[in-house]
């Protein structure tokens, strides 16, 4: 695919105006929507909501305890074992794995627009430093 100017527009107007057009045709991947309803489905989930509040209130914990340099293994087991019991929830798993199925497809979309620039769009374009 080629991008072409005329004299009213620019190769840059051209390139956002396929980007908008990738976003939507995202949106329609069958991965997109299952990830959509997944995520609604654990918004209207009040178990599951309870049980996130209660993961982020001991992650939080954790994270604090280990700035201080007092969280010990028992404390991120504690983080670990609240994690799986999330995880557990079939409202998540089913979550989780439409966000991992989206995951992929988008990674294979990066592929196919970084082959051509020789560099990896979804690593490098937006960033000018790199560890």
């Amino acid at each position: 695919m080629s991008v072409e100017t005329d004299h009213e527009g620019t190769a840059t107007e051209s390139v956002e105006a396929l980007g908008r057009e990738l976003g939507a045709a995202i949106t329609e991947l069958p991965e997109y929507e299952r990830f959509e309803a997944a995520k609604a489905e654990v918004e209207a989930s009040e178990d599951a909501q309870a049980k996130i509040d209660e993961f982020e209130g001991i992650r939080q914990e954790f994270m604090l305890a280990r700035q201080t340099g007092e969280a010990t293994q028992a404390d991120l087991q504690k983080v670990q074992e609240a994690q799986a019991e999330l995880h557990e929830m079939p409202v998540m798993a089913e979550y989780l794995e439409a966000q991992n199925e989206l995951d992929a497809r988008l990674e294979a979309v990066n592929e196919a627009i970084s082959e051509p620039l020789l560099v990896d769009f979804g690593e490098e374009a937006g960033g000018c430093c790199q560890d």
